[in-house]
């Protein structure tokens, strides 16, 4: 696993299993929060990570969504470490099998019921705040997929909102993808955050990502 520092409280980290696949840890005050959570053979690595890392404990794992690629170290990281995990509400049911991801042919039970907590809301239903992190609702790549912030940084960790290469935005996995066009809208967070990098789960960093969403998104529709 190639581990990568971000920026000043994000790390990134990195298996090859056909394709790279990140993940990414993120300090605060009170220790480690894991945004998503790959593929099974990088749980003993990642709480490894963490250990050497010396910044606090694991406290939570955040998922921007539900696909297999992004909860396979649950298991094993759960039944070691007491630990919360969350995603948004929408994605829940269809990542515990009760719900067909759309563009799938069977139900998908990738995480047992009763795991995945929803992440909380404020009185106004925005999605709070959590380890300097803002989860921006995304839908499109899944149903409920989100977009996590981290103001102080600048970085925005993207799950499968976009693919990248070279530095360039590229569009998230037509295969694995429920809605392009909704993932397309959703795309110009980006636009409104203008964070100074994005990271994703299958590619390379993008920086100054918003210099070029409106070249993707025009290509796009």
């Amino acid at each position: 696993m190639k581990i990568k520092k971000v920026s000043d409280h994000i790390w990134s980290l990195k298996s090859w299993i056909g394709m790279p696949i990140h993940v990414w840890a993120v300090t605060d005050e009170e220790g480690v929060t894991l945004v998503d959570a790959g593929m099974p053979l990088m749980a003993t690595k990642i709480m490894k990570f963490v250990e050497q890392l010396d910044a606090g404990p694991l406290n939570r794992i955040l998922l921007t969504h539900g696909h297999v690629d992004h909860i396979g170290a649950l298991k094993k990281v759960t039944q070691e470490k007491e630990i919360s995990v969350h995603a948004h509400y929408i994605e829940i049911p269809y990542l515990e099998g009760d719900k067909l991801y759309p563009g799938r042919k069977k139900l998908e039970k990738n995480v047992k019921k009763g795991i995945v907590q929803p992440l909380k809301t404020d009185e106004q239903g925005r999605l709070n705040s959590v380890s300097g992190l803002t989860p921006y609702f995304t839908p499109g790549h899944s149903p409920g997929h989100v977009v996590y912030y981290h103001a102080e940084d600048q970085v925005l960790l993207a799950g499968d909102l976009f693919t990248s290469k070279k530095g360039k935005l590229q569009k998230p996995m037509p295969l694995f993808t429920g809605n392009m066009k909704e993932a397309v809208k959703s795309s110009t967070i980006v636009e409104q955050l203008k964070p100074k990098q994005l990271e994703v789960c299958h590619g390379n960093t993008v920086y100054k990502p918003a210099e070029q969403i409106e070249a993707y998104v025009r290509k796009m529709t």
